[in-house]
């Protein structure tokens, strides 16, 4: 006698179909998301903070040198109350430059490591996103293809005139196997 397919639920694969869909409408959203981020990312640093930097770096060194040339002024008239007070905005002034070159350098570092940086998950990320693309909805199609042939197959009755064992629910599943039918203790 031939052997008898032993279907126990379809009802879990179409239950797996449609949590695989609901992943994947869920998935493609956000890995867009994580894609938009990076370059917003890259964006960001190679124009809005650099820019914004180096105009720091160009107006700190502007205050420096009237601040040095205040200082210098003061120097040469000779009063001792106003030179302390422009040593201290001299050195203020020193401070807000050397701040701005090290903004302006860390900028410039990030700007080399980041490709580096975030190549490696970028193109992991592009692997997934191809995966959702493509090789999910064609595991979707053949799921559709494996419930509509297995529902027929529940549907035929055999040449003996008796239905194949095949469970419509979860519920028969936790039943066990059918007394009496193959692979049945």
């Amino acid at each position: 006698m031939p052997q008898r397919a032993n279907i126990t639920s379809v009802d879990a694969l179409q239950d797996f179909r449609t949590q695989l869909l609901v992943f994947v409408s869920k998935a493609r959203p956000a890995l867009d998301e994580a894609s938009s981020e990076v370059m917003r990312m890259r964006l960001w640093l190679e124009n809005d903070q650099r820019v914004l930097w180096e105009g720091q770096l160009r107006k700190r060194r502007r205050k420096l040198e009237e601040a040095e040339a205040a200082l210098f002024s003061t120097r040469l008239s000779s009063f001792q109350e106003a030179n302390s007070a422009q040593q201290v905005a001299v050195h203020k002034a020193r401070r807000e430059v050397a701040e701005a070159e090290e903004k302006l350098r860390i900028i410039k570092r990030w700007q080399r490591d980041y490709e580096n940086r975030t190549d490696p998950l970028v193109k992991q990320q592009e692997k997934l996103a191809s995966v959702l693309a493509t090789d999910v909805p064609n595991a979707v199609a053949l799921l559709a293809e494996v419930i509509d042939t297995l529902q027929k197959y529940a549907n035929v009755t055999s040449p003996g005139g008796e239905a194949p064992p095949v469970a419509a629910s979860a519920d028969a599943a936790a039943a066990g196997p059918v007394p009496g039918k193959e692979g049945a203790p």
